[in-house]
C-alpha cells in the first residue's frame, strides 16, 4: 500500500508521474497541433525503430510487390502505435500520481487511471486529493481522442492531394518516372511549348509538400499505390525535366519553369534538413553531381532521335544542367534513402552509392560515401 512508504518516496513517484505527463502531452501537441515542423524525440525514436524492423522484414521478400506491401504498412502502423504510446504515457503518469496521493495499490491506481482516461467509470475514488486529477485526466483523455480524430484525416488529406499530381505525372512520364519518356510523349502529341500551366501546378505542389512533410512525420513514408512510383522519385523527375528543358532544348524561355525549379529544390532541402539528412544549401555551380556527363549526353541523344529540338552546344548545356542539378542533387538522394524509394533513373538508382542511411545504433549517422559529396 502507498501509505506504508515514506513521504519522500511518494513525493518522488508523484514528480515522476508529473514529469512523464508533461513530456507525453508535450510530445503529442508538438507532433499534432504545432503547425511548424518540430523534431520530437519520441516520434523520431519510434519511427526510426519501426523503420529498421520493417526494412528487415521487407528484405526477406524477393518480389518488389511484396516488399512494397510490407513497407506500405510502416507509416500507418507506426502512427497508430504512436497514438497508443501517448495514451499509455498519460495513463501511467496519472497512475503514479494517484498512487502517491492515496492508499491505493499500484494495480488499483492503474485501474483508476484507465477508468478516468477512458471515462468508462468502472473505478472511482472518494478522496479529495485525487478527485481533481481524475477530472483532469478525463478531460485530457477526451482531448487526445479528439486530436487523433482530426490527425488521421489531416494526414490522408495531404496524402491524397500529393498523390493526385503524382498519378497525373505517371500517365505521361511512366513508372518509374522518366524525363525522357515525359518529354518524348509531350513532343509526340505536339505539346512542346507553353508548359506554364503545367509547371504552375507543380510549383503549388512543391509548396504544399514542403509544408505538410515538415509538420506531419508520417507523410514522407506513406507510399504510392504503384510499387514502381514514389512522391520523391516523381519530384526528382519533375526537377530534372525542367532542368533539361531549360539547359538543353531550343524552346522559348518561360519564367514559370525557373520558379518551379527553385520552389522544388527549396522544398527538398527543407524536408531533408527536417529529418537530419545531408544537404548542400549554397552549392557552387561547378560542384560534383551524381549524374555523369556520358549519361547526360546519352539522354540528349535519345531526345534528338525522338525529334526534340536539342541545342548543338553540349558543353554549355551540361554546365547549365549541372548548375541546376547541384541545388537538389544531395537532398534528392538523401530523401530517396530515407523513404526507401523504388528504383528510378537519376535518383534512387544511385542514392545508395552516395549515402549511407542511419540505423538504430547510429541514429544520427547519415554518411556521405563519395569524396565528391563530402567535399560539397
Amino acid at each position: 500500500m502507498a501509505q506504508d512508504y515514506p513521504l519522500f518516496v511518494r513525493a518522488f513517484v508523484f514528480v515522476i508521474g508529473a514529469v512523464g505527463l508533461v513530456w507525453t502531452v508535450r510530445s503529442a501537441i508538438r507532433t499534432v497541433v504545432v503547425p511548424r515542423g518540430e523534431r520530437v524525440i519520441l516520434t523520431r525514436l519510434l519511427f526510426g525503430s519501426f523503420r529498421s524492423a520493417y526494412r528487415t522484414a521487407a528484405r526477406r521478400h524477393r518480389h518488389v510487390e511484396r516488399r512494397h506491401a510490407v513497407m506500405s504498412r510502416y507509416a500507418p502502423m507506426t502512427t497508430m502505435f504512436l497514438a497508443g504510446i501517448w495514451a499509455a504515457g498519460v495513463i501511467l503518469s496519472f497512475a503514479c500520481m494517484y498512487w502517491s496521493l492515496s492508499d491505493l495499490s499500484s494495480i488499483e491506481a492503474l485501474e483508476l487511471s484507465g477508468s478516468s482516461f477512458t471515462t468508462l467509470g468502472f473505478a472511482s475514488s472518494s478522496r479529495e486529493s485525487v478527485l481533481g486529477l481524475m477530472i483532469l485526466e478525463a478531460v485530457m483523455g477526451l482531448g487526445i481522442v479528439a486530436l487523433l480524430i482530426s490527425y488521421m484525416p489531416t494526414i490522408y488529406g495531404h496524402f491524397s492531394r500529393r498523390e493526385e499530381l503524382v498519378l497525373k505525372f505517371e500517365v505521361i512520364a511512366g513508372a518509374p518516372p522518366s524525363p525522357v519518356v515525359f518529354l518524348t510523349r509531350l513532343h509526340a502529341i505536339g505539346w512542346t511549348e507553353n508548359h506554364q500551366p503545367l509547371w504552375e501546378k507543380w510549383e503549388d505542389w512543391f509548396e504544399q509538400v514542403q509544408e505538410s512533410h515538415t509538420s506531419q512525420p508520417a507523410l514522407p513514408f506513406l507510399r504510392s499505390q504503384n510499387p514502381e512510383n514514389s512522391w520523391i522519385t516523381t519530384a526528382g523527375a519533375v526537377l530534372d525535366t525542367i532542368a533539361i528543358v531549360d539547359s538543353s532544348l531550343d524552346v522559348p524561355r518561360e519564367f514559370q519553369r525557373a520558379l518551379t525549379l527553385r520552389s522544388g529544390f527549396m522544398a527538398l532541402q527543407a524536408i531533408a534538413e527536417f529529418y537530419g539528412a545531408p544537404i548542400v544549401k549554397n552549392p557552387a555551380p561547378t560542384d560534383a553531381v551524381s549524374v555523369k556527363r556520358d549519361e547526360f549526353d546519352h539522354l540528349l541523344d535519345e531526345l534528338s532521335a525522338a525529334g526534340l529540338p536539342v541545342r548543338e552546344d553540349r558543353d554549355s548545356s551540361w554546365q547549365a544542367f549541372a548548375g541546376w542539378r547541384v541545388n537538389y542533387d544531395l537532398s534528392l538522394l538523401s530523401l530517396c534513402v530515407l523513404c526507401d524509394a523504388p528504383i528510378a533513373p537519376w535518383s534512387s538508382d544511385r542514392s545508395g552509392e552516395w549515402i549511407s542511411p542511419p540505423t538504430l545504433f547510429r541514429p544520427r549517422g547519415w554518411r556521405l560515401l563519395h569524396g565528391e559529396a563530402e567535399k560539397s
